[in-house]
């Protein structure tokens, strides 16, 4: 399918995010997983790694990433490329919030940093 309507995105809520899954093999049969991370003001995700290499472009608002013990502070046009296995952490803008576009391999596997708790989230298939 070239084209996926926005009425097909699929829509996931976290405790921390709302993810909006773009594209991915079960969502138009695209090769990639493309979504998009809402972030409400002042709020964190979890400490946690991925096994495969993540592209996140902030689109609006700002966030700090912890990522592999740097700190980075991330605003409107900048892409941070998170590597397969770095810890990281996001953390909205307090007053702003946050939102990104991430790319990523479909299927990758998020677990703890010592790897427990694995499990494939459901905006990356």
């Amino acid at each position: 399918m070239p084209v996926i309507r926005h009425a097909e995105s699929r829509r996931t809520e976290t405790p921390n995010a709302v993810m909006t899954t773009l594209a991915s093999p079960t969502l138009g049969g695209a090769g990639q997983a493309l979504w998009r991370v809402d972030m409400q003001p002042g709020a964190t995700g979890p400490l946690h790694t991925f096994d495969a290499e993540q592209v996140w472009t902030v689109v609006d608002g700002g966030a700090t990433v912890e990522l592999d013990g740097e700190t980075l502070i991330v605003v409107p046009g900048d892409t941070v490329v998170m590597p397969a296995a770095a810890p990281r952490r996001v953390s909205a803008d307090p007053e702003v919030g946050f939102a990104a576009i991430v790319a990523a391999s479909p299927g990758a596997c998020a677990s703890a940093p010592d790897g427990t708790g694995k499990t494939v989230p459901a905006w990356t298939v």
